[in-house]
C-alpha cells in the first residue's frame, strides 16, 4: 500500500509518500480501506519530536489517528461489523491506504454524513467531550470557562457543556468575541488576553483549558476553592500553588458511542466543526506545514 512514512524526527519535508507493508487484522480487529484522515496538533508534535517524551515514535512510522473509510476485512471474532460497512474511529497509523482498528473503537458513519466530515471528528470530539465530562466533571447549573472555544476541541467542549446544562463562558481572542458569543449555549465571551477583563470575571466552578501556557496559569486564579481545572495539555507549571483546586489532565481515549453521537450532531447542524481545506494524502508534508502556521479549521487528507 501507499502511506505517508516518517523515517526520522524533523520538518514536514521528512514525511514521505511511499510504499509500506500492508497491515492485516488480528482477532477483534478490522481492516479499513481509508477514504480520509485528518490532521491534529499531536501529529506534527510527534513528527518534529516535540512529543517524544509522551509519544515516542518507532521508525519507520506512519502517523495519524483519525480515520473514515470502508471495512475491507474483519478479523476472527468480529460479528457486529462486516466488509462494506462505512465506519470511522480514533485509531493509529491512519496516514495510509489501509489501517487496522480494534472493533471496540469502531463506529458507524451516520447515513448522509460524508467521509470528509467523518474523518475530521474522532480525536477532537473525544478530547472535547472527555475534557468536560471527565476533566472538569461538570454538573448541571455550574459555570464553566472554556478556553480556545472556537477551536475544534473547544467547540466540542462547548457542545458537551451545553448538553449537560451549564453556564458557558467562552475564552477567546478579542477579534473572535462576537463569533464565540454566537456559539449555541454560550452566555458570555471574554478576551483571555485582557488581564483587566479577567480581573472583573468572578470566580467560577471550573475551567476546561485547551490553550495551556500563561493562559492556563491566569485561569487557575479564576476557579473557586474546591473547583476543578481540566486540561488537555497537562497540568499548568504552577499547579502546586493552587492546593485547593482539583487539577485533571486528560488524554482522550476511543469512545465509539460518543463519536456516533457527535457525528449525528454534525449531520443535524447542531454542531459545526469548520474544515479549512481538503488535500490529497500524498500532500501530507504540505498539509503539516500549513497546519503549523495556523488554519481556521481541520485539514482533511483524502486517499
Amino acid at each position: 500500500m501507499k502511506a505517508v512514512v516518517l523515517h526520522e524526527y524533523g520538518s514536514p519535508s521528512n514525511l514521505k509518500y511511499e510504499d509500506f507493508p500492508d497491515p492485516s487484522p488480528a482477532s477483534g480487529e478490522v481492516l479499513i480501506r481509508v477514504s480520509a484522515t485528518s490532521l491534529n496538533p499531536v501529529d506534527w508534535k510527534m513528527r518534529s519530536g516535540e512529543a517524544k517524551a509522551l509519544f515516542p515514535v518507532e521508525f519507520p512510522a506512519v502517523l495519524g489517528c483519525d480515520v473514515a473509510g470502508i471495512i475491507r476485512e474483519v478479523g476472527e471474532g468480529v460479528t457486529d461489523f462486516h466488509p462494506g460497512d462505512r465506519v470511522f474511529a480514533l485509531a493509529r497509523q491512519t496516514y495510509a491506504e489501509f489501517c487496522v482498528v480494534p472493533v471496540a473503537s469502531l463506529a458507524r458513519i451516520p447515513e448522509g454524513l460524508d467521509m470528509t466530515a467523518a474523518a475530521s471528528l474522532p480525536l477532537v470530539t473525544a478530547t472535547g467531550d472527555q475534557l468536560v465530562r471527565l476533566g472538569t466533571k461538570l454538573q448541571p447549573g455550574q459555570t464553566i470557562l472554556i478556553s480556545g472555544a472556537l477551536g475544534s476541541v473547544g467547540r466540542c467542549a462547548v457542545f458537551a457543556a451545553k448538553e449537560i446544562g451549564s453556564k458557558i463562558i467562552a475564552g477567546v481572542r478579542k477579534k473572535h468575541l462576537d463569533e464565540a458569543k454566537a456559539l449555541p449555549g454560550v452566555v458570555e465571551a471574554i478576551d483571555i488576553d485582557d488581564d483587566e477583563a479577567l480581573a472583573h470575571l468572578g470566580l467560577i466552578d471550573c475551567v476546561a483549558d485547551t490553550i495551556g501556557g500563561e493562559t492556563a496559569s491566569k485561569l487557575l486564579f479564576k476557579v473557586k476553592q474546591g473547583g476543578i481545572f481540566g486540561s488537555v495539555l497537562g497540568p499548568p507549571t504552577d499547579a502546586a500553588l493552587h492546593p485547593t483546586l482539583q487539577i485533571n489532565a486528560i488524554m482522550a481515549h476511543p469512545d465509539a458511542s460518543s463519536l456516533e453521537h457527535y457525528a449525528q450532531a454534525i449531520k443535524d447542524g447542531k454542531l459545526i466543526l469548520p474544515i479549512d481545506r481538503v488535500m490529497a494524502l500524498s500532500e501530507a508534508a504540505a498539509a503539516h506545514a500549513a497546519a503549523e502556521k495556523g488554519v481556521s479549521g481541520k485539514i482533511v487528507l483524502v486517499v
